[in-house]
């Protein structure tokens, strides 16, 4: 006696039970997909637009020029540029304040540019957490579908007088497809996950640096004015 086993029939013939655990790890795949698409986009964008803007940043452009252009920009403002805008916005206000010291005019601005840059990370790292759990608990799913598969098909094998192999090959067949689709929806997941866990740290390594070169530019032009404040100040005295 022969039997199908071609890859539609035995999942069709599997049980409801495992045909649902094989659906939902369809589901999950098709979503981590998804993300592994859309993270793709979105960092590659993030990327090449802190790229242009620390060619920007650094090609000697006044700041207050590069702050007023990235202001008239109609699309929305994300990444190194809005952590620039949060510091500068920031340092504008508090320097306008007399009573403002330096340093906390510098403070300012950083803790302005450390909010802003969270929340940038945060959306970069939006998602992640559904290919690590897709990596971590599809072979698992995979495995259940599978045991429960074999369960059924040694529990069909004892209600016949004769067992041979071609009455069990089909039950054990389909349910190890669970266990392949299990595996087919975590491995791309880990490594994607892995990947771009690592560009988003790289990314967050590079706006850390921006962060720590601009509060130094920051601060040398609150030291600046401030001295030229108090000479200001002292020159009609020394006229007098």
């Amino acid at each position: 006696m022969t039997h199908d086993l071609s890859f539609w029939t035995l999942l069709t013939n599997a049980s409801l039970i495992v045909q649902l655990i094989m659906l939902g790890l369809v589901l999950i795949s098709l979503s981590s997909w998804w993300v592994i698409v859309k993270k793709h986009l979105v960092l590659n964008s993030a990327k090449q637009a802190t790229d242009q803007f620390e060619d920007d940043f650094w090609s000697g452009t006044d700041l207050a020029s590069l702050y007023a252009r990235i202001n008239r920009q109609k699309e929305p403002v994300g990444g190194m540029e809005a952590i620039f805008l949060a510091g500068f916005q920031e340092f504008l206000r508090l320097r306008s304040q007399p009573t403002m010291d330096p340093e906390s005019v510098v403070s300012g601005a950083q803790r302005a540019m450390r909010a802003t840059g969270s929340r940038e990370l945060d959306e970069l790292e939006m998602y992640l957490s559904l290919l690590a759990t897709t990596g971590s608990t599809s072979p698992y799913i995979g495995l259940l579908g599978t045991v429960w598969g074999i369960m059924n098909a040694f529990r069909a094998l004892g209600l016949v007088q004769q067992a041979t192999l071609a009455q069990v090959a089909p039950g054990i067949a389909e349910a190890l497809i669970a266990t392949a689709m299990g595996l087919f929806a975590a491995i791309p997941a880990v490594i994607f996950y892995n990947r771009y866990a690592h560009e988003v740290d790289r990314l967050a390594n590079r706006y850390e640096t921006f962060m720590e070169e601009f509060s130094n530019i920051l601060q040398r032009q609150s030291y600046n004015l401030r001295k030229s404040y108090v000479e200001a100040a002292r020159t009609p005295v020394a006229q007098g």
